[in-house]
């Protein structure tokens, strides 16, 4: 015990001196968060769009007023011609407009505006067969009562996003940890005289993991908290099923890393290898947009990647997307049980001098 406590204030000391691994850690995913939050956070959401209204006839204004109210919770401003409308949308100081000149109702949007306008545009098809109906005197044959079915949490796109963040953090924490830092420790030669002492190398490893759990507990939580005060998410976290899962998936990829500490011998090396490789599952692993997007083999592909299934695991967690309570243990356990055949196993590889 008191060899393994000697390990834990080493590791500590180690890791309070190496700044680097703090930005990566704690500032790096919350970095992430602000950037998408800020520049693409309200991504399909018009509850806080803002609507042109340009009337160039009199004819069924009142009408017409009715049903862009109805149409949602639009910020509605008016405008007195179609040039004015226009020049207001093409600066962005609305968001999208509509303008009636009594016989043609036009919509009028920024072509730049990539992903907002296909909501845009669904809203405005809307108020104008409402309109239309109401011309006719007629009302809507069928009422539409959207029920969601479901998590309430999962809202938005970027709900859906944090999570997936925060299992990149604890991936790219998890293979950082081992592969980067014990190579380092071998190329300034901390290893090789830790080896020295009657230290055994699964024990090493064993201090590494107690710091950075810790460490990668406390970044996905800072991350967490700030998308919720920033953005004002909602999240409906199981903090039992949170704690678990951040746990065995940091010791899991924790133990994917030892792979790459035992075939890479310099440091930029290793944490270069576990950045690509982080880099790519996040790309495939449909951390920023939906696996359903990719092409049939891409899709495969990604199944097979750890990536995605702590993603999934913590959308789960976090009350954003549905899955079986079996499902989510498995995936758990599966990360849990990587770590434990792979420590044991490779310690006594990774833990020795450097190679000359």
């Amino acid at each position: 015990m008191n060899a393994f406590r000697a390990l834990l204030t080493a590791e500590l000391r180690i890791l309070l001196r190496d700044r680097m691994t703090f930005f990566f850690t704690l500032l790096f995913p919350l970095i992430f968060i602000l950037i998408f939050g800020f520049l693409m956070g309200n991504i399909g959401n018009v509850d806080r769009a803002s609507l042109g209204v340009a009337f160039l006839a009199d004819v069924d204004r009142a009408l017409l007023e009715e049903t862009i109210a109805e149409a949602g919770a639009l910020e509605i401003v008016p405008f007195d011609s179609l040039e004015s409308l226009e020049g207001a949308v093409a600066k962005g100081s609305v968001d999208f407009g509509t303008a009636w000149d009594g016989e043609v109702l036009r919509l009028i949007y920024d072509p730049n505006r990539v992903q907002e306008n296909y909501a845009f545009q669904q809203v405005a098809d809307g108020i104008t067969n409402d309109f239309d109906l109401k011309r006719q005197g007629l009302s809507p044959p069928v009422h539409v009562e959207p029920i969601h079915v479901g998590l309430v949490a999962a809202t938005s796109w970027f709900n859906r996003v944090v999570p997936g963040i925060l299992a990149f953090s604890v991936l790219s924490a998890g293979l950082f940890a081992v592969s980067g830092h014990l190579t380092a420790m071998k190329e300034r030669r901390i290893l090789d005289r830790m080896i020295v002492t009657p230290m055994p190398p699964v024990g090493l490893l064993a201090a590494i993991a107690v710091v950075r759990l810790i460490l990668v507990y406390v970044s996905t939580l800072i991350t967490l908290a700030t998308s919720v005060l920033l953005f004002d998410l909602a999240f409906d976290v199981n903090w039992f099923h949170y704690t678990v899962f951040v746990g065995c998936a940091t010791l899991g990829t924790m133990g994917l890393g030892t792979i790459i500490a035992l075939v890479v011998r310099r440091p930029s090396s290793a944490g270069n290898l576990a950045n690509v490789l982080a880099m790519v599952m996040m790309f495939l692993a449909g951390i920023y947009f939906p696996v359903e997007l990719m092409p049939a083999f891409l899709r495969i592909l990604s199944k097979g990647l750890p990536l995605t299934h702590m993603a999934d695991a913590m959308r789960y967690a976090t009350g954003v997307m549905e899955m079986s309570g079996g499902q989510f243990w498995t995936t758990a356990l599966a990360f849990l049980g990587t770590a434990c055949v792979l420590f044991p196993i490779l310690a006594r590889y990774v833990v020795r001098p450097a190679r000359q």
